[in-house]
């Protein structure tokens, strides 16, 4: 009676395929300790024929992770390096701190809403008058990406007033923003030129 694949255990690293795990279980039978260690660094270098690049030195330490992983953590041998342990492969990840404050408009983003902070911040000058209209023109075309009909200058006004809770106002009368518009993508390829069938009879 055939042995089907599905009727066999689960193997710990398929990518290795079974005559490595049984090689592995093997092993783990072998009770000389020398002998043991010799059968392991055999297993080892038919691993490495298999995936040539974890013979390098660099990688090398991941083959003797995996055979220690394939093992269960149960092969007793003299490792040359330091292998992976169970409860590393069981460790949760640091917990990233995300700033998680509101923000009025999402599609400004809070990158925005810092720059409108520090553009209010500055003293009246020349230079913050150019980087009103600066932060202005960015606002617009940030907008443009969600609402691809078209943004009105005053609706940017209305929410560079509120986001710098009144204290950077501009008006249609004095400032009109730039016209953003999609650059139409150019087509590498050549089009044949049509025959015209007048010409064919």
């Amino acid at each position: 009676m055939l042995n089907y694949n599905t009727r066999l255990s689960r193997l710990i690293l398929p990518e290795y395929g079974r005559n490595i795990q049984r090689m592995v279980d093997h092993c783990l039978t072998i009770e000389d300790r020398d002998e043991r260690t010799k059968c392991a660094y055999s297993i080892v270098k038919s691993m490495g024929n298999l995936f040539p690049e974890l013979r390098a030195p660099e990688n090398e330490h991941k083959l003797w992770d995996h055979l220690a992983i394939m093992s269960d953590f149960k092969l007793d041998i003299d490792f040359p390096c330091n292998v992976i342990q169970a409860a590393d492969l069981h460790t949760q990840p640091t917990p990233v701190n995300y700033n998680q404050g509101a923000i009025r408009y999402r599609h400004y983003g809070r990158l925005t809403q810092q720059l409108v902070d520090k553009v209010a911040s500055m003293e009246d000058s020349a230079e913050r008058n150019e980087a009103i209209v600066l932060l202005a023109n960015h606002m617009k075309k940030q907008m443009l990406a969600v609402n691809t009909d078209g943004v009105d200058d005053v609706k940017i006004f209305k929410d560079l007033m509120e986001l710098s809770h009144g204290a950077l106002r501009l008006n249609t009368n004095d400032f009109r923003l730039h016209e953003f518009k999609e650059i139409p993508q150019q087509t590498t390829g050549k089009k044949k030129k049509k025959k015209n069938i007048n010409s064919l009879l």
